[in-house]
């Protein structure tokens, strides 16, 4: 399940305050919305620790009950690094050989029809992380890290038949917060699946961490379908097949489109593995989340025993709300954005820990609840209450229990046919399964009249899909849909077909006149799987329509169609794109000026070559762009292999991917691209981006012109050592923006006329000039000289920045250190338990004053920490945080190290000229990393000059901030925090 918010526990026993309600007693303490009821189905102790719900064609329940959780049985841990990621002995074999572990699956039936699960059965048991399950296809595919299993249940008796056949195998099994999760049948047949955010997956040569994979019951393939969107888990489809995935954080849920790129924790997780996508999608636009941030295991409701108002909507449990919500999903251009409908029910329980919701044949909502007292469990050797376990219902008042769902299975074709036009979509999805399963050729014309008909069209929708997975798509078919008056149909015809890497003469037509963002949007995904013959039409078509400028997914896809192509057939790409034509049209140019970069940073003679040719098509008008773009993609061009240390190093640094093999070789700028370059600076040597271009590109006299003309943000980037005599002087510009720039580029050189110098304008720029000299050991020892000979006094060096002096690891200069300013190192635990006991005394002492406390957040907090929308973006937002745990609030002020939020890891970087940064990732490419100071600065460090990076076990937020307070100053700030 994912990582969520976690208490800490280095300093102090875990203290809960939490119900823990008995099961009947829960049900009548929740808050439940007007027009519904909530009804328990079952509860410990024949359900416990249940992540997964879901119903099968028979209409019952299935649930995966997560005993084994969090640590696989019959492994040794190795090592665990603090996200709890953990290196195992072995990989474990599939089951039964393998280790057995305490998951379970269970059917839960109703025999007497009274809401409530009266018989269980396990389907199988002896599980070790299961986290996923799907019925279809004759038999259950169950997810259990690494494995993609099949149990085969030919004769439907609920005994597999035998012992599983492994699909696939390579699942991360690093993170049992971050499994991959949620199998879930798509309306194209395929099987789909989630993988969170902390674990590895290396499948069939594909390796991704976060994201949706796809897996073929028929064909067997297995895809990538979507990269990028947190540590995510539950995923669902609408009526118009788009498929969404809910995510823990603020995200609520993400559209995913194929083939996209979404964005992720990159300070943590790392770049993209496409490193030339120059782009990804947001999460869904939304209005908020009540009472929290954590949205899990979220369905689109499409039953009909709910108001009309309610069908198609959103509905999500808010892990950290304890509560169930709904949001109205609305489009917006290509996608769709959300809008906060309600909550259905909150539990007014601490522990209800609702992880996953499915709908019933009934229309009612089936919620599961984890029920723990934990809302994360950080400490692998926790002692574990695996007694609870819920699972709710949500149905509208009056319901009835009407009669039992029928055995699916059990009808005929035409009768599964006719089941999809069922306004109850449950019916159809299940029938769809079955007739995926069956391939029966006598539903091919039916199904085709279906799909055909222009008077429903979510029926025909519908039909298509089912004429699809029965076997009875073909380009035939596809040709007389591709004109269907259904914006869904047409789409879903271009991507089936697609699917298939076919295509249609009529698709680049069709990208020209098409009048729908949601066609357009297949068009240009499915493009991308395409030769580059049938696909650059396709693009071609899309520039020439010239209406999705402002589309939130469309032009992002079209770029990642064309990046496609763009080595491995250049040649065609060039003859397209490499025209005074193309630069004609708007819609262009920003695909030319990302091409122009993708070249430069492919770095071979050839991608030179195409490049040259892009500039020599550019109109005046464009040249300045497209010279930034290249300049960028040289830079891109130089990502060294950078070293790992065990343990300390971030995930992603030891996992292979495309960006170093395709950075640390590349030849040196030449030929046409030289002389055109060339040709562009000596037209304008005043303008910074053609110098910096030229300079990169290896042309001396460039960088000697920057020099001398003193331009500081060409120098940041191609400067050397040369440079330093001009810009000295520069420290003592009036200006102080000026001789700040300066700082900056001298930063960058190991070289004691630097140093001293800054020694000498300490006064003028103290943090600045702290923030150089204490990044390398060598520059830290001439700023002590400097307060041993007095010239800087001891008290004008701040202790949180000399604690940097500690990663050196250089006995002598701590020594220097404790002379001046004593013991300035971390407390002890025993010392912050101290504190913290202490300062409790205080808290407990008196009452306080919130309006005074706000005043104090404001002054002492609000830099980094946002409370109601009021404040910095530099650590959490404190509004959704358990403020109301006193206890909580003071172990994270006295040990702001002991947990810090994933989101809020502080990178170290080393680089090839010896100095070691520390700041907040703000952003990552492949030409940079830019990092954000504890003052808001950033600093941006090409890529090329990195040689180690590690994350920061020490927070950004500085130790000892209470004890600036007297205890009623102290009071005040609680009772506004707890407020």
């Amino acid at each position: 399940m994912p990582r969520l918010w976690t208490l800490p526990l280095l300093l102090t026993p875990m203290v809960v305050f939490a119900q823990g309600f008995p099961p009947h007693a829960a049900v009548g303490r929740m808050k439940v919305r007007p027009g519904f009821h909530v009804q328990l189905v079952a509860s410990e102790p024949e359900i416990r620790q249940p992540i997964l719900v879901k119903f099968d064609e028979r209409g019952r329940l299935w649930v995966i009950q997560y005993l084994q959780y969090p640590n696989p049985a019959g492994l040794k841990r190795v090592k665990v690094d603090r996200y709890s990621r953990t290196t195992y002995d072995r990989v474990p074999e599939p089951p039964p050989r393998g280790p057995q572990g305490a998951d379970r699956i269970t059917i839960l039936e109703d025999t007497n029809g009274d809401g409530r699960a009266d018989r269980f059965k396990d389907f199988v048991s002896g599980l070790n992380l299961a986290t996923g399950l799907a019925i279809g296809h004759g038999g259950v595919y169950v997810l259990q890290v690494p494995y993609l299993l099949f149990y085969p249940d030919r004769n439907r008796d609920d005994v597999p038949d035998s012992d599983p056949e492994v699909l696939l195998e390579g699942f991360g099994m690093e993170d049992a917060q971050s499994l991959a999760n949620h199998l879930t049948w798509g309306p194209d047949g395929w099987l789909y699946g989630l993988n969170g955010s902390t674990t590895t997956c290396r499948i069939r040569g594909v390796e991704f961490q976060q994201g949706v994979w796809r897996y073929h019951p028929v064909t067997r393939e297995f895809e990538l379908f979507a990269e990028g969107g947190g540590n995510i888990y539950g995923l669902a489809f609408d009526a118009a097949g788009n498929l969404f995935y809910s995510s823990n954080g603020s995200s609520l849920f993400w559209h995913a489109v194929q083939g996209a790129y979404y964005q992720k924790s990159f300070g943590k997780h790392g770049p993209l593995h496409n490193p030339y996508a120059y782009g990804y999608f947001p999460h869904v636009k939304h209005n908020g989340v009540p009472g929290g941030h954590v949205v899990l295991g979220g369905l689109i409701y499409s039953g009909t025993s709910f108001a009309e108002e309610f069908r198609e909507t959103f509905v999500g449990g808010n892990f950290l709300g304890r509560s169930v919500s709904w949001w109205r999903v609305k489009p917006r251009g290509s996608t769709v954005e959300a809008e906060l409908g309600g909550t259905f029910f909150d539990a007014v329980d601490t522990w209800f820990c609702p992880t996953d919701l499915a709908q019933a044949p009934d229309g009612s909502i089936y919620v599961c609840d984890f029920h723990d007292k934990r809302t994360a469990h950080p400490d692998p050797d926790a002692d574990w209450d695996l007694s609870n376990g819920r699972v709710y219902r949500l149905l509208a008042a009056g319901t009835k229990p009407g009669p039992p769902s029928p055995d699916l299975a059990r009808l005929s074709s035409g009768q599964l046919v006719a089941l999809l036009g069922e306004r109850n979509r449950w019916y159809a999805d299940q029938a769809r399964v079955i007739l995926a399963a069956r391939r029966d050729p006598a539903t091919h014309a039916p199904l085709r009249a279906m799909a055909l008909q222009k008077t429903d069209f979510p029926l025909a929708l519908q039909g298509l899909w089912a004429l699809h997975v029965s076997g009875g798509f073909n380009e035939a078919v596809a040709r007389d849909l591709v004109g269907h008056p259904s914006e869904h149909v047409r789409a879903w015809t271009v991507r089936l077909l697609g699917d298939s890497r076919k295509s249609l003469p009529e698709f680049a037509g069709l990208a020209r006149t098409e009048p729908s963002p949601v066609v357009r949007a297949q068009l240009a995904a499915s493009a991308r799987r395409l030769r580059a013959a049938e696909a650059l039409p396709i693009l071609n078509g899309l520039w020439d329509q010239n209406r999705d400028a402002a589309d939130p997914h469309i032009p992002m896809l079209i770029w990642w169609a064309l990046e496609d192509k763009a080595v491995s057939d250049m040649a065609a790409v060039v003859r397209t794109m490499a025209t005074r034509e193309s630069w004609t049209l708007a819609s262009r140019h920003d695909d030319l000026r990302r091409l122009g970069r993708r070249w430069a940073a492919e770095g071979t003679r050839a991608a030179y070559d195409a490049a040259a040719r892009l500039i020599e098509s550019a109109p005046p008008p464009q040249i300045e762009s497209l010279a930034a773009a290249i300049d960028l993609g040289l830079a891109e061009r130089a990502g060294p292999a950078v070293v790992a240390d065990t343990g300390q190093f971030l995930r992603y640094e030891v996992v292979t991917s495309p960006a170093p093999a395709a950075a640390r070789k590349f030849e040196p700028v030449a030929g046409p691209l030289l002389a055109a370059v060339d040709r562009l600076w000596r037209e304008n040597r005043a303008s910074s981006t053609r110098t910096r271009l030229a300079a990169r590109a290896g042309i001396a006299e460039a960088a000697r012109h920057a020099a001398a003309e003193r331009m500081l943000d060409v120098l940041m980037e191609v400067s050397d050592a040369g440079v330093i005599p001009d810009l000295l002087p520069l420290l003592e510009d009036a200006d102080t923006r000026r001789a700040s720039a300066a700082i900056k580029v001298l930063a960058r050189f190991d070289d004691e006329r630097v140093f001293h110098k800054l020694v000498e304008q300490y006064s003028r720029f103290p943090a600045q000039a702290q923030d150089v000299l204490l990044s390398r050991a060598s520059s830290a020892r001439i700023l002590l000289d400097a307060v041993d000979a007095g010239r800087v006094a001891p008290s004008a060096v701040d202790a949180e920045r000399l604690k940097r002096i500690a990663a050196f690891r250089d006995a002598s200069l701590d020594a220097r250190v404790r002379r001046h300013r004593g013991n300035i190192s971390a407390g002890t635990p025993e010392e912050k338990l101290a504190t913290i006991r202490r300062l409790s005394n205080d808290l407990r002492a008196g009452t306080g004053d919130a309006d005074s406390g706000r005043r104090l957040y404001l002054q002492h907090c609000a830099r980094c920490h946002k409370l109601y929308g009021t404040g910095g973006f530099l650590a959490m937002d404190l509004t959704p945080a358990n403020r109301s745990d006193r206890l909580y609030l003071l172990t994270h002020i006295v040990d702001p190290s002991a947990f810090i939020r994933k989101e809020y890891m502080t990178l170290e970087i080393r680089t090839r000229d010896g100095r070691l940064l520390r700041g907040l990732p703000a952003e990552e490419d492949a030409a940079a990393v830019t990092l954000t100071g504890a003052d808001y600065q950033q600093v941006r460090i090409p890529q090329s000059e990195i040689v180690l990076r590690q994350e920061s076990p020490v927070s950004l937020m500085p130790e000892g901030l209470l004890e600036k307070l007297n205890p009623q100053q102290l009071r005040d700030l609680f009772v506004y925090l707890m407020k």
